[in-house]
C-alpha cells in the first residue's frame, strides 16, 4: 500500500470537515438545544439507521443513557435497531419497510424526538418512519448524507454531510453526535 493512499483519505476527511465547518457548528448547537428541550420536558429520543448507521444509533443512545466523560443522570434514549425480535416480527408479519415505523408507533409519545441516521437518506424503512413521525407531529432531526435524499423533506431539521461516500459520511456523523453528546452531558 502506498503512503499516499492514507494521506489522500485523511485529506478527504479533513476537506469535508473544513467544507462543512460552519454548518457543523450551527447544526450541533441547534441539535443540542432540541435534545436538551426534549429531556427537560421529560421526553425521550428514538434513534435508528441501517448497517453502520444502526451501530451508530446504538452508540449514540448508549452515550446518553450511560455516560460520555462523566457521571450524571441517565438520559432516556433508545436505539430502534437493537430488538431483533421486533425487527424480525415486523419484517415477517408486516413489511421490512416498517421496522422503524412500527416501533415508533408503539414507543413514541408527543414531545419525543425522532433521529434517523442515514448516509443516503433514501432507505425505504427510514422514509416510512419519518413520514409516520411527521404525521404523528413528532419532531424529527435527520443526520444524513448524500444531499439528504428523500428523508430530508420529512425532517424538521437536519445535518447533511456534503459527501456521497458512506465512509466519510459516517465519520463526520460520529463527530457530529459525539460533540452533541458532550454538550448535553455538560448541561446535566
Amino acid at each position: 500500500m502506498k503512503n499516499s493512499f492514507v494521506k489522500e483519505i485523511l485529506k478527504e476527511h479533513i476537506d469535508i470537515i473544513h467544507k462543512d465547518s460552519n454548518q457543523l457548528e450551527k447544526k450541533i448547537k441547534n441539535f443540542s438545544q432540541m435534545i436538551l428541550k426534549c429531556f427537560k420536558q421529560k421526553k425521550k429520543i428514538l434513534i435508528f439507521g441501517n448497517g453502520g448507521s444502526a451501530a451508530d444509533s446504538q452508540h449514540f443512545a448508549t452515550e446518553l443513557t450511560v455516560r460520555l466523560k462523566k457521571n450524571r443522570i441517565a438520559l432516556p434514549a433508545l436505539s430502534l435497531t437493537t430488538d431483533t425480535s421486533a425487527i424480525t416480527a415486523i419484517s415477517n408479519d408486516f413489511d421490512p419497510n416498517f421496522i422503524f415505523k412500527r416501533q415508533i408507533e408503539a414507543l413514541s409519545n408527543p414531545g419525543d424526538l425522532i433521529i434517523p441516521i442515514s448516509t443516503s437518506g433514501n432507505s425505504k424503512n427510514i422514509i416510512e418512519a419519518v413520514k409516520f413521525s411527521r404525521k404523528k407531529k413528532l419532531k424529527v432531526f435527520g443526520i444524513l448524507g448524500n444531499k439528504g435524499g428523500l428523508t430530508k423533506k420529512f425532517c424538521n431539521d437536519y445535518f447533511i454531510v456534503s459527501s456521497n461516500d458512506p465512509s466519510r459520511i459516517q465519520e463526520i456523523h460520529i463527530i457530529f453526535w459525539q460533540i452533541t453528546c458532550q454538550i448535553v452531558e455538560e448541561y446535566f
